[in-house]
């Protein structure tokens, strides 16, 4: 009893700390924002490897979604005379949800993983050291430039896998399954509006800011040797992954709460 309850506590110490020490990497990124100019270059090159190649996975996640969504929305609501009802339950489900939450589980998986490695390979290689020595900030010259290319990329990153989502559930109940293209059309765009899109854009936004500084925090602070910066890979995906599916659930209710007010 007593060694569970040791356990217990230590794993609730290890969240409070890491908790912690993630407000901080926050506030020290914000910091550097604002006081050390910004490296375009590294920049650039974030927003090229999080933002430009991570198309094609946001691409096939977002359409093979869309589709199947389609087709069994297609299946269940013909049989209950509701095929008008395909189109708006497709787009607002892709706007809303599906678009955004896999587009981050994906992004985790990703360029969380990558961050997490590189900063940890880093730390471990003493390269971090070797900046401070250089009188270089590590904050705003290694995290700085992946956080804004994450807050860059994810909300278009989310609207392309939205749209492709959205034309992939199209092509399925149309040209597939014989509903009524201008139909179909007029009812999407008469249920779905613009806070359905803006709710997709803020949980992207959101998602892509949990995923960065829990990758660069886990990335950080890793163990010594080859099992400390698998470890932190392995975390940084694992724990991001997570936590957006558990955010998700609390900001579905706030962005609605605030929508509607």
């Amino acid at each position: 009893m007593n060694e569970l309850a040791q356990r217990f506590g230590a794993t609730y110490f290890d969240l409070v700390r890491s908790a912690g020490q993630i407000v901080f990497l926050f506030l020290d990124i914000v910091h550097c924002i604002f006081t050390y100019p910004l490296r375009m270059k590294l920049l650039m090159q974030q927003i090229l490897f999080i933002g430009v190649r991570s198309q094609s996975i946001v691409l096939i996640t977002g359409g093979f979604t869309g589709a199947v969504f389609a087709a069994q929305t297609q299946f269940h609501f013909s049989e209950l005379g509701m095929s008008s009802a395909t189109g708006p339950v497709v787009t607002i489900a892709m706007l809303r949800e599906l678009a955004p939450v896999l587009t981050a589980l994906m992004i985790s998986g990703r360029v969380g993983s990558a961050m997490a490695a590189e900063l940890s390979t880093m730390k471990i290689t003493e390269q971090i050291d070797a900046l401070r020595a250089l009188a270089v900030y590590p904050t705003q010259y290694l995290i700085v430039p992946r956080f804004l290319a994450i807050l860059i990329s994810m909300p278009i990153l989310v609207a392309i896998s939205s749209a492709m989502g959205i034309l992939a559930g199209y092509i399925v109940a149309v040209p597939i399954m014989g509903v009524e293209g201008s139909f179909y059309y007029n009812s999407m765009i008469n249920f779905a509006s613009t806070k359905d899109v803006w709710i997709g854009l803020i949980k992207g936004e959101l998602f892509g800011l949990i995923i960065v500084l829990i990758a660069c925090h886990k990335g950080l602070n890793a163990g010594h040797g080859a099992v400390g910066v698998g470890q932190a890979t392995t975390d940084a995906a694992v724990h991001a992954s997570v936590i957006c599916l558990i955010s998700n659930f609390f900001l579905t209710f706030m962005l609605n709460i605030f929508f509607n007010s």
